[in-house]
């Protein structure tokens, strides 16, 4: 089965830089928005509205994160909030399918009966993540916490290498120059005065760190893959498969990793409305990261949390007193210079 070549003129799985292209080459340079066909308009619009749902989702997500902590710490059990999350990600994907369902009826493209060879693929992106979340406990042995977040940055290069290779998009020189720009741009804004260390992370630190974003970008670039490959079928039965083996995959995660802790202080024990918050933002996080796979691509999704990487830090300036400093708005002027230089790019394909 062949998931590495997309075709370029599906209509929904095209990317924004199509859309821009087709615009374009109607004469919507110097046309209204009126003169824009309504079903180029919608499309553009459904893409616009998932892209700035996940940019805010993501910026609150590492707020509700901090103030899920107690003393610094978690008293509740991540493995079991994961789990959570991914079972709330299903049961609203349900809810939605429940309602086409009442109104437009059963189809061969909304109902949830699949065959094998479709759902094979699903348990793949799963997998990736839960090693990938893995290793995270165990790159923190060889780099501190800020180290981390510096090293994190290649997964913005994993990404734009990958999706040349498995989607087989192309980006122009302009686009790879903005995308080496947004990578560092992110890495500037959160340089401190101990980020010097991050350069005597040892060999194996840089080998995780190298792993994990190429499972990142992978798990990115292979679920957009197999999301676009039926650009016809409903994003919600999707979603539905994926998360089912991320429910599967997380109850693993917890037999592993938390059983006796569960077992002796319960599956809620240190939960809060803040955590339930937590657990909500995180389930409608995944499911915007979904229509952004759907509707637009794995690019627009990384500049989208990077945007939203720099609005959490504005905003931790109120909630917390954050400083920002010198490096932080060198790097978010270096970012804005990325989304333009991006969006340049693809005017000129």
């Amino acid at each position: 089965m062949e998931y590495r070549k997309i075709k370029d003129e599906d209509n929904d799985g095209g990317t924004v830089s199509d859309d821009i292209e087709n615009l374009r080459g109607k004469g919507f340079s110097g046309a209204s928005v009126s003169n824009v066909p309504v079903r180029e308009q919608s499309k553009w619009k459904r893409k616009t509205v998932v892209t700035l749902a996940l940019t805010f989702l993501t910026s609150s997500q590492a707020i509700l994160i901090v103030w899920s902590k107690r003393a610094g710490k978690y008293e509740y059990s991540v493995t079991t909030a994961n789990f959570l999350v991914e079972t709330l990600k299903c049961a609203l994907s349900l809810a939605a399918l429940a309602r086409i369902w009442k109104t437009e009826g059963v189809t061969e493209d909304n109902r949830l009966r699949t065959t094998l060879d479709e759902v094979i693929v699903y348990p793949i992106p799963a997998v990736l993540y839960l090693v990938k979340n893995l290793l995270q406990y165990y790159i923190f042995a060889y780099v501190d916490a800020p180290g981390y977040q510096i090293l994190k940055n290649l997964n913005i290069i994993s990404t734009g290498v990958l999706y040349r290779i498995i989607l087989k998009k192309k980006l122009s020189e302009i686009q790879w120059a903005a995308f080496i720009l947004l990578c560092a741009g992110c890495t500037t804004a959160q340089l401190n005065s101990r980020s010097d260390h991050v350069l005597q992370t040892p060999l194996q630190g840089w080998i995780m760190a190298i792993v994990m974003a190429l499972l990142s970008g992978f798990a990115g670039v292979y679920t957009e893959a197999i999301i676009k490959k039926r650009p016809s079928r409903n994003i919600n039965v999707q979603n539905f498969w994926l998360y089912i083996f991320g429910m599967a995959f997380n109850a693993v995660a917890i037999l592993i990793q938390d059983f006796d802790a569960v077992v002796d202080k319960g599956f809620f024990h240190g939960y809060s409305v803040i955590t339930t918050l937590m657990i909500l933002n995180h389930a409608l996080s995944g499911i915007a990261v979904s229509m952004v796979m759907k509707y637009a691509d794995n690019i627009v999704k990384v500049y989208s949390t990077s945007v939203a990487m720099l609005l959490t830090a504005v905003v931790s300036v109120f909630l917390f007193g954050f400083q920002l400093t010198l490096a932080f708005f060198l790097g978010a002027t270096v970012v804005s210079v990325s989304v333009y230089l991006h969006s340049a790019g693809k005017l000129q394909r």
